[in-house]
């Protein structure tokens, strides 16, 4: 770019102000200051959608890699999907043929819990450890636990 020292701005600054006047100055300087703001931020602005057209674009290629590997990996499933059911139907086949001679059901007995009945109670916790924990056995509700706990009256 230019090589603008102290001494050519000087020289630049003393011509402005033989050719412009020192009345106009001011304002003219006003005018250059904010014209090459604008100009700065204008290329400031190029610089950044040149550098996001080209992130989009590495983008655009980052997809591309990214799906074409995505298709490979689905390709290479189906056909692992494919050579396993050619397998597992030879060894059904070879299984049945096999078994011929041997007794195997048919159907296939239906699934129990290993649990025998889930309503039963599956601990037993004895009276007297109830009764020094504190824990209620019947459930009463607020005015039947005020009757049974209201001191008796005399006559």
């Amino acid at each position: 770019m230019i090589d603008l020292g102290i001494s050519k701005l000087a020289l630049i600054g003393a011509v402005a102000l033989i050719v412009i006047g020192p009345e106009k100055l001011p304002r003219v300087a006003r005018t250059v200051g904010t014209l090459l703001g604008k100009a700065q931020r204008y290329v400031a602005d190029v610089k950044a959608e040149v550098s996001r057209s080209m992130e989009l674009d590495e983008l655009k290629k980052m997809k591309e890699t990214v799906e074409s590997a995505a298709r490979d990996v689905n390709q290479s499933m189906q056909s692992g999907v494919a050579d396993l059911e050619k397998s597992w139907a030879q060894a059904t086949d070879i299984a049945t043929e096999s078994s011929s001679g041997l007794d195997v059901p048919d159907s296939v007995p239906e699934y129990r819990h290993p649990k025998k009945n889930w309503r039963l109670k599956q601990t037993a916790v004895p009276n007297w450890y109830k009764a020094r924990a504190g824990v209620r056995m019947h459930a009463q509700s607020g005015a039947a636990r005020v009757a049974r706990f209201r001191p008796t009256r005399f006559h």
